[in-house]
This record gives C-alpha cells, sequence and structure tokens, in this order.
C-alpha cells in the first residue's frame, strides 16, 4: 500500500535538531585511510561540528534569507532561501564557474550544501548538538572502506542500516553526509555503516553499484564484530545514494542473499530520462540542476547504453519482491518526478511503501535539521518507518 503525504506544515527552525546537513558535494578528504578498525573522529571541513561552548554565549537568531526569491524557487522557504545564498556566497557569487562547467577534481574541491548549512548556522549561531555516536573505520573490500557508526546510548545487539552517500556517483564522500548519518543513527538507536564506495570517472558504472553490494555482504557477515543484529539490517540513502540503497536490494534478490527489512531512499536517482516533468521544471535550481545530472551520468557511466540498465534507471525494473520502503522528495529538484514514479512503481510491483513530497526545498534539503524545519520533518518520517520494520 502506497501511503502519499504532501510536506505542507511548517515548523519553527529547531535550534538543536539533530543531523546538521547533508549536501551534493563536500572538499574530497574522506579521512578514513585506515586497513583496520581505527578510532575515527575526523570530520571534513565541509562538515564540521563547531565547538558548542563557543557558540552558547550568543542566542540563536531566526534564519531569515537578505534577498528576493530566486526566479527558479517563488515558493522556496525562508531558511532553505538562506542556505543557498550561503551557498551562492560561497561559491563565488552569480558569476562563478556553474559546477557542470567543472572537471570532476574541481567539483570534489567545490564549496557544497553542507558548507552552506554549517555558514548558516554560524551566521545566525545555532549550536550544535554533541555527538551521540562513536566511530570507527574498516576496510571491506579492496578499494571499499566503510566508516560504522555505533550509539553510545542502548544496549547492544542493535538494528542496523547500511548507508550509502550522494554525489552523483561522482563527487562527496563520508565526511560530506556525516550529519545525516549521525541523525539516523541518534534516531534509530542503530549502528549505522556509511560506505566509501569508488567513484566516476575513475570507475565508471557498475563500481559503485558493486562496491555497495559488497559493502552490504561485508554487513550481513559481521554484524556480530559490530555489535549489530543479523536480522535487523535496513539500507538507506541519498540522491545516488538512494539509488544504490534500491539497487542493493535488487542485487540480493537476484542473487539470493538476505534482503533487507527496510529501504530509506531520499531523492534517488531513479531513472535516465532528463524531461521529466521536474527535470524540465527544474533546470536552474541549486544545489542540482538538469545539467549537473548530465555532467554526473557523462562522468560515471561508461556509454548511454548504461543509462537502461535496471541498476540505473530503477522506475523501470522488475521492483517485485523487495523490501518496504520510505520515499522522500524535495519541491525543487529535478529528480522529484523520478521518485514519485518510483514510489508508484514499487506499490504497482507489491511493495508497501510510504512517501512524501517536502514543499519549498530542494535538493539535499534532509540533512538540515538544525536549519531547514523540513529537515526535521522528513527525519522524522524517515525514522519512523525503519523503527517500525527494525523493531
Amino acid at each position: 500500500m502506497l501511503s502519499f503525504f504532501q510536506g505542507t506544515a511548517r515548523w519553527a527552525a529547531p535550534v538543536a535538531a539533530l543531523g546538521l546537513l547533508a549536501a551534493c558535494s563536500s572538499s574530497q578528504t574522506t579521512t578514513d585511510t585506515a586497513t583496520t578498525a581505527t578510532a575515527d573522529s575526523t570530520v571534513a571541513a565541509g562538515a564540521a561540528r563547531p565547538d558548542s561552548a563557543a557558540t552558547a554565549s550568543t542566542a540563536p537568531k531566526p534564519v531569515t534569507p537578505s534577498k528576493p526569491k530566486p526566479t527558479w524557487a517563488p515558493g522556496i522557504h525562508p531558511e532553505m532561501q538562506a542556505v543557498i545564498e550561503a551557498l551562492d556566497s560561497l561559491s563565488g557569487g552569480p558569476t562563478a564557474k556553474p559546477m557542470a562547467k567543472m572537471t570532476p577534481q574541481e567539483a570534489r574541491k567545490a564549496p557544497s550544501a553542507a558548507d552552506a548549512a554549517m555558514a548558516t548556522m554560524k551566521k545566525f549561531n545555532i549550536p550544535t548538538p554533541p555527538a551521540t555516536a562513536d566511530t570507527m573505520s574498516r576496510t571491506v573490500a579492496p578499494g571499499v572502506k566503510v566508516r560504522v557508526y555505533t550509539p553510545k546510548a542502548g544496549t547492544a545487539p542493535y538494528p542496523v542500516i547500511v548507508y550509502y552517500h550522494g554525489g552523483g556517483w561522482v563527487i562527496a564522500n563520508l565526511d560530506t553526509y556525516d550529519a545525516s548519518v549521525r541523525a539516523l543513527s541518534e534516531q534509530t538507536g542503530a549502528v549505522v555503516v556509511s560506505v566509501a564506495y569508488r567513484q566516476g570517472p575513475e570507475f565508471k558504472f557498475p563500481t559503485a553499484h558493486n562496491d555497495s553490494f559488497a559493502a552490504y555482504q561485508w554487513t550481513l557477515a559481521h554484524t556480530a564484530d559490530i555489535k549489530g543484529d543479523p536480522k535487523r539490517i535496513a539500507v538507506a540513502g541519498e540522491s545516488a545514494g538512494g539509488n544504490l540503497a534500491c539497487a542493493v536490494s535488487m542485487m540480493a534478490r537476484d542473487k539470493k542473499v538476505a534482503l533487507p527489512k527496510y529501504q530509506l531512499i531520499v531523492y534517488p536517482i531513479a531513472g535516465y530520462d532528463l524531461n521529466t516533468p521536474s527535470y524540465l521544471a527544474n533546470t536552474q535550481t541549486k544545489p542540482l540542476n538538469k545539467d549537473l545530472m548530465a555532467w554526473f551520468f557523462k562522468y560515471y557511466l561508461r556509454t548511454p547504453a548504461d543509462g537502461k540498465s535496471p541498476m540505473i534507471d530503477l522506475v523501470h525494473a522488475n521492483l517485485k519482491g523487495l523490501p518496504a520502503a520510505t520515499i522522500v522528495t524535495a519541491q525543487y529538484d529535478p529528480l522529484m518526478s523520478e521518485g514519485k514514479m518510483l514510489a508508484d512503481n514499487l506499490q504497482k510491483a507489491g511493495v508497501p511503501v510510504q512517501y512524501k513530497n517536502y514543499e519549498g526545498v530542494t535538493h539535499e534539503f534532509f540533512g538540515m535539521a538544525a536549519v531547514v524545519p523540513e529537515a526535521k520533518q522528513a527525519q522524522a518520517f524517515a525514522v519512523e518507518g525503519l523503527k517500525s520494520a527494525l523493531k
């Protein structure tokens, strides 16, 4: 059964919201280099956690934009607009080189939506809540590392979520999406295994997909090592990571490997049609637009024919027998139409789905709960499905 919700409620911006920000890109400086389990508390500059004590003396201020609404988003909500304004400022203003005109190496160094959300927090004196999970790094396959987030509270064995970050299979890293992962771990009480899959153009399709499945198989085989429960494992991801989460479920089904108990799929890349209604309506949106999506496909796919693979074109894949899912989309996002189509097609295939589209926000809003009210709502919606499936 498909449950559809249209996200319209407006909440006051949370000050101590869990999960700060997630982004389409970040400086590519992942520090998970250990080949065995090692303590890992490093967070990249793009997702650094500011000193709460340093900000506590100044009261938080309402998050408000300083400019008129952009023409591409006449209904954008003020907190989201403030983040986009910060992204524009960090990127060099209206004359800055678009990411779709950069090389992958340049794009990996460009300011991200994570950087923008952090800058917004600093500007409006929003403190960061303390970390509630310990982290360790593991190498799980040649060239593939994971960061394991273990709750400081609760009692093992914990439920487990295998999480795949976004970035179009080309940019971003574990640090970029650290806040989303911490939010999921905190709010579900789960161990989260965040996967650093290899990316294009250095590693073309289907490398990221195969790496993601290898990490899932490693998790199945090592749940006891990470204090997890092998009978309570879900997959989750944002953007390209949402694609990977669903693809991993399909690969598990086809290879007769134990299926995840649940899927959290947040504004996924779910098709290869750049002329859907949301693509046509979002040619100028930030941080993701039609040109940037074409750029991602260019650098990850070997040839255009790869776009027809069921691992990429989820909306036309065989979806029967997959786990129940929660799917989240955003209004100002070229991927909105295919995210909704994926929800519809999962339902047609007999898969229970909870779907919600959030108005007034853009791609990458999910991890920005400290700034964007809809992010806090979306996290609560996602956690509801996960906790129900993993109890």
